[in-house]
């Protein structure tokens, strides 16, 4: 019979017992073996999100009271990985078509404004020197404006090239291309914390190999800092996917033991806890003179588009010479242009260059200011957990007499805005596992105690120091398949 089989003997002996199952009930109902049903009863616990409870003789009691509803198999939980694999699929598509479009629009626009504005300039210029009174009247943006468009496109950071020499030219190191540049300036870097599982479950194994292979409920939160009843739920998958299984010692506490992860050969560990920390999102990695060169060309297409947006309306359709004379240089020039390829060119500047590139500088600020609050938000989240998982393991360390001023720490990835707040937060979600007691001391301070905290401890403590370590040892090697 195949492990597939035995896992579902588990479930259905667990779904005919409405109150629960002790491992061996399930022995019993499933004539499974024990080492079997203890390894399979945390993995039917995490998929049908089960609870556990110790009884009086010290048994650990299976229960399920949101039903047997697979988080992973059967029709809604197909759906819901069919959905959230689309909608991803649709946001990596969408991001990344908004992201080239951002691109073409931020570069294309301001490109063609420019070389419009350069050409209207000089065709005043060669019209002024050729064209009597009688001519038609020149609007120029005149020599100023001239040189300013000179220098913002040639002599810009962002196209004009440096030139170094000697060994500040070797150790120059290259700048980021314009396109992720612009990327990170509208959509900000990467996630920081993409890897943060891994790094939490290889904190989490290297601490049970130099525990043991024992963690508690209560050091688990410290590397999650998650609280007791999302602890309890993400323990129970890690069991499932690292063979471990919750135990109980002499003194009723509840103990996750991973045997299997000590058996390794490589025997450096430490032995404090030390849980990771999750790394703040930053806005931009440009430098500011390069997200202040974006914003110059953006300025300068919400200018344009709005001069155009604007004279299309006022201006409208050119079609006598009258009308030429009294239109805006630009708008006229412009109109005159787009009339050699359009029959209503009016219509094609007043949406093209007018309402589109306006829009687009709209949202092309709109967008970082919305993902500035939003990662503020984030990272204000990101410090509450570190500083939780901190709290969490310092109150491990010392359950009694524990201040909240000496769980704060300076670190800025661990400091939440309001650290007391924090910390009583913390003190509470740690107290749902083990009664607080408070009291004032001379100063006037309050104190929290977890005596239970310190008599699981202790417990636990004594739990390791029973565990036979030499199981844990590979001994020596009997068979060597390259000699």
């Amino acid at each position: 019979m195949t492990q597939d089989d035995n896992y579902q003997k588990v479930v259905d002996s667990l779904k005919r017992r409405k109150k629960g199952a002790t491992v061996a009930d399930i022995c019993a109902a499933t004539a499974l073996s024990l080492h079997e049903v203890r390894e399979l009863l945390p993995k039917a616990a995490d998929e049908y999100s089960g609870h556990l409870k110790v009884t009086q003789s010290g048994e650990i009691l299976y229960y399920f009271p949101d039903g047997f509803y697979s988080r992973y198999r059967g029709l809604g939980a197909w759906m819901k990985k069919a959905f959230g694999f689309c909608k991803n699929a649709l946001k990596a598509a969408s991001v990344f078509l908004f992201k080239v479009w951002i691109m073409v629009m931020l570069v294309g626009y301001f490109t063609f404004f420019i070389a419009l504005a350069l050409a209207s300039v000089i065709l005043s210029v060669m019209v002024q020197s050729k064209s009597s009174s009688s001519s038609r009247r020149n609007v120029s943006f005149g020599p100023n404006l001239f040189s300013l468009i000179w220098r913002i496109w040639f002599y810009s950071e962002i196209t004009r090239p440096r030139y170094e020499y000697g060994r500040a030219a070797r150790k120059k190191t290259p700048g980021r291309p314009m396109h992720k540049a612009i990327f990170s300036f509208v959509f900000g870097e990467d996630d920081p914390n993409n890897d943060w599982e891994e790094r939490k479950n290889r904190a989490v194994i290297t601490y049970l190999q130099a525990k043991r292979g024992i963690i508690s409920l209560a050091e688990y939160m410290a590397f999650t800092g998650e609280n007791s009843i999302d602890a309890e739920k993400s323990i129970l998958a890690f069991c499932s996917k690292y063979g471990g299984s919750p135990e109980v010692t002499e003194d009723g506490t509840v103990v996750y033991r991973f045997d299997e992860l000590l058996l390794r050969a490589d025997s450096g560990s430490f032995a404090e806890l030390s849980p990771p920390v999750k790394r703040l999102k930053t806005f931009s990695f440009n430098s500011k003179s390069m997200n202040g060169w974006f914003t110059v060309i953006n300025a300068v297409n919400l200018i344009f588009g709005s001069y155009f947006l604007f004279q299309s309306f006022a201006a409208g359709q050119l079609i006598t010479e009258i009308q030429y004379q009294s239109a805006s240089y630009l708008y006229a020039f412009t109109h005159l242009l787009m009339q050699t390829i359009i029959a209503e060119p009016h219509n094609f500047i007043r949406i093209v260059l007018g309402f589109t590139p306006l829009l687009f500088s709209f949202f092309f600020w709109l967008i970082p200011l919305v993902r500035y609050f939003l990662e503020k938000k984030e990272n204000g989240e990101i410090k509450l957990e570190n500083f939780k998982r901190i709290a969490f393991g310092k109150i491990w360390s010392s359950p009694a007499n524990v201040e909240i001023n000496n769980l704060i720490t300076p670190v800025p990835e661990c400091r939440p805005e309001n650290p007391a707040s924090a910390g009583d937060r913390a003190i509470k979600e740690l107290g749902a596992i083990s009664a607080v007691e408070v009291e004032l001391n001379e100063e006037g301070k309050t104190l929290y105690s977890f005596n239970e905290l310190e008599n699981e401890k202790r417990a636990i403590e004594k739990y390791r120091a029973a565990i036979n370590t030499e199981r844990s040892k590979l001994g020596d090697t009997v068979f060597d398949s390259g000699q």
